[in-house]
């Protein structure tokens, strides 16, 4: 199946990195292929290290590469894995791809019935902690940590105790399962909002499945050791605790003396892009330097 993913900031983020023919990029987060194509159609000698969790990544967008000069090199791991050597740029797009959310059937959309699974993996094994394991087995203090920690949902003691009183007459095996617990949870009045009553628990269990700070926070550490001296590393966050990550980490390296900070304020997407792709609306883009 072909990537249907649209690429958020995608100007914006290469650009942002002040490369020239014959740059090495890593991109951690390859997704859709979106930000590695245009390297490779503005930089025809450019060599890019594709980085996914998903062994289906590359796949579904090689397809895309055909005909162009650069040389592509797919590693199927996790950015936190990101290999030793010098690069004159890193891309980390920090969002779920389209791909994922729509069509890959683990679990990651609350608008399907699909297992919960939640884990960017193709194919988890079975030591991988799913979805279906958190919901099932963690206990009720443990749920409620996440859900406010990682969804930062004011409900979420109430979210965890709903939760285990379900398990309790039986397990909780789809989206729709955990889905209705959570309406059940959630007073009337606080259904309305824009926001679906199911976004932030599912947020929470998706970043806890995948222990997504933790990597985020050694992928940075690692892309910074690969950059050479006055390489860039472009970094896309959609909530609020990426991004804080984001940016203590890059204040930290300027603060050291160890950085240049490019764009002082965060970069957002314009009207238009938001218009067009409204999964964009909270993308949050921070670029640093090198030094």
């Amino acid at each position: 199946m072909e990537s249907i993913h649209k690429t958020v900031l995608l100007q914006e983020t290469v650009d942002g990195l002040n490369l020239t023919d014959g740059a090495t990029v890593i991109d951690g987060t390859f997704g859709g292929g979106g930000h590695s194509l245009l390297v490779c159609q503005k930089f025809p000698k450019a060599k890019i290290i594709a980085i996914d969790q998903d062994a289906g990544a590359y796949e579904r967008s090689k397809g895309k590469f055909k005909n162009l000069g650069c040389d592509i090199e797919f590693i199927n791991t996790n950015f936190r894995n990101i290999p030793e050597g010098k690069v004159d740029g890193v891309i980390l797009d920090l969002g779920l791809s389209s791909d994922q959310l729509d069509n890959s059937g683990r679990g990651f959309s609350f608008m399907k019935s699909e297992p919960l699974l939640m884990t960017m993996k193709a194919n988890p094994i079975s030591e991988d902690v799913t979805a279906h394991d958190v919901v099932n087995t963690w206990s009720e203090e443990t749920l409620a940590d996440i859900i406010y920690g990682y969804g930062e949902d004011k409900q979420a003691r109430r979210i965890a105790k709903f939760i285990v009183d379900a398990r309790k007459q039986k397990a909780i095996e789809t989206t729709t399962d955990l889905v209705k617990v959570i309406e059940a949870a959630i007073p009337a009045k606080f259904r309305k909002s824009k926001i679906h009553f199911a976004t932030k628990t599912f947020q929470a269990i998706r970043i806890a499945v995948n222990d997504e700070l933790g990597a985020l926070a050694l992928g940075l550490e690692k892309g910074f050791d690969a950059l050479r001296v006055g390489g860039r590393m472009s970094v896309i966050s959609f909530h609020s605790l990426e991004d804080r990550v984001v940016k203590k980490f890059y204040k930290e390296k300027e603060k050291h003396g160890k950085g240049i900070l490019i764009n002082k304020r965060v970069i957002t997407a314009s009207e238009r892009e938001i218009k067009n792709n409204s999964r964009s609306r909270s993308a949050k883009l921070r670029i640093i330097q090198k030094i």
